[in-house]
């Protein structure tokens, strides 16, 4: 006698297979399947026109997507492989199986409705007692755009390559005009080749102009802020009577760099500095609550700089307050530092902690022990923060920051896999990263569940 369990592919299922005895009652697909099915689809459903064959749902495909952004499968074609290997997918599909063009036309054509689906998500995770916000932390990556550094093309290098493409065209136009005709190449058409060469230049001449264009852009922003500095330094020598110190600042010089670059496969990415060198990226922007490690809102900037970037988030969290509730802490690390911003937060009424510089990994062990001399009266908003991030309370509220978005960050670029966008150009990435972040919190809702009941 055997005693082996048998294996029998041949005999036919005495019942027909039912799609909710293929997963346990804890799986994740099915909690994916239970958000997407709670949230008001209604904005994609009114742009279907009924016309023709009938479509998949908007909350089936939007299902397969966030489950495969939770799993890391981001290919459409992918996806559409799973729903027929993965039995989890087909539990999402109901046994459908949508094809990869169905499925990328659906990314794209409803990206810009991510953001609202975004905030639907949070406010179920506020109803189900997960979320309550209070203290939110910031902090940037930078994510791989889907195109190569070595697209990229300077301003310098455009310059050279026209000069050669030029210089080509009147050879070619020469060999053409020429009687003899013997010294041309075998195989080779001269309409071709020079076609070729015309397409190029004017491909860089079109790069060339959104090369100057952004440079311009660039030039009046630097100018702006260049006014600025100079009227803060006369409006103090006339305060005082004496001359500011410190070194004046450089006015900014108006035109094109032979630095300056544009990428021709994904014009709106930029060269960033990442680990290990610099790559094309963008830099995708988060706030994590301190709390739970939902992320509660989300921007992405072309700017390889944080500085910039907290105006947009406070701006984000103030128009979801009415949805998800008010901010009290907004915690950043130094890359955010700046007075500007420590005033943009206290007029948002969220305290700010935000480092001034780098903190010591090996901090002596009295610091964590000591308390700061009282704070002057006089303070400006940078020493006032300044003093608050040197008290215990402080530092143990700095300290969140490091356990909370981080992570957040680590686990959606090792674990889900997501390390570049699938889409091209600022807007569809935008809506790329609210539905990765969509799907982070969605996960994590799943680990919070059982731990409220």
């Amino acid at each position: 006698m055997s005693n082996f369990i048998p294996t029998d592919r041949k005999t036919d299922y005495l019942l027909p297979p039912s799609v909710d005895d293929w997963l346990t009652q804890d799986h994740l697909a099915r909690f994916v399947v239970e958000v997407i099915d709670g949230l008001d689809l209604s904005k994609l459903t009114r742009q279907y026109a009924g016309r023709g064959s009938k479509a998949h749902h908007p909350a089936t495909l939007l299902a397969i997507l966030v489950y495969g952004y939770c799993t890391g499968i981001f290919s459409s074609r992918k996806l559409e492989m799973a729903t027929y290997d993965s039995v989890a997918f087909r539990y999402i599909a109901a046994g459908s199986h949508p094809d990869h063009d169905t499925l990328a036309t659906f990314r794209r054509r409803f990206i810009d409705e991510l953001a609202g689906l975004f905030v639907q998500v949070l406010e179920m995770a506020t109803e189900m007692k997960l979320l309550k916000l209070g203290t939110v932390c910031l902090d940037g990556t930078k994510i791989h755009a889907n195109a190569s550094r070595h697209s990229a093309l300077s301003h310098g290098h455009i310059v050279k390559l026209q000069a050669q493409l030029k210089q080509e065209v009147q050879e070619l136009l020469a060999l053409a005009e020429a009687a003899d005709t013997a010294n041309t190449p075998d195989g080779m058409s001269l309409p071709k080749e020079l076609k070729l060469r015309e397409d190029r230049l004017a491909a860089m001449a079109a790069a060339k102009a959104k090369i100057a264009a952004r440079a311009a852009e660039r030039y009046a922003h630097e100018k702006a802020e260049f006014d600025e500095k100079m009227g803060k330094r006369e409006a103090k020598a006339k305060e005082t009577g004496k001359k500011p110190g410190g070194k004046p600042p450089t006015e900014p010089e108006p035109g094109v760099k032979d630095s300056d670059q544009i990428n021709l496969t994904d014009e709106e990415s930029r060269i960033m500095k990442v680990s290990g060198g610099f790559e094309q990226c963008y830099n995708a922007q988060a706030g994590v609550d301190a709390a739970t490690m939902l992320v509660v809102a989300t921007t992405l900037t072309q700017a390889p700089n944080d500085k910039q970037q907290v105006q947009p988030m406070i701006k984000v969290l103030q128009e979801q307050a009415p949805q998800l509730g008010d901010v009290q802490t907004l915690i950043a690390d130094n890359g955010y530092c700046s007075e500007n911003n420590i005033v943009l937060c206290e007029e948002a009424k969220m305290e700010p902690l935000i480092a001034q510089a780098r903190q010591d990994h090996h901090p002596h062990w009295s610091e964590r022990f000591t308390e700061p001399e009282p704070l002057r009266l006089d303070a400006t908003p940078m020493q006032a923060m300044a003093h608050r991030l040197a008290t215990k309370a402080g530092k143990a509220a700095y300290a969140l920051r490091k356990q909370t978005v981080e992570p957040v960050f680590g686990i959606i670029k090792s674990v889900m896999g997501f390390r570049q966008f699938s889409l091209r150009g600022l807007r569809k990435v935008t809506g790329e990263w609210n539905l990765v972040c969509l799907a982070w919190n969605v996960k994590r809702m799943a680990v919070l569940r059982p731990k409220v009941g």
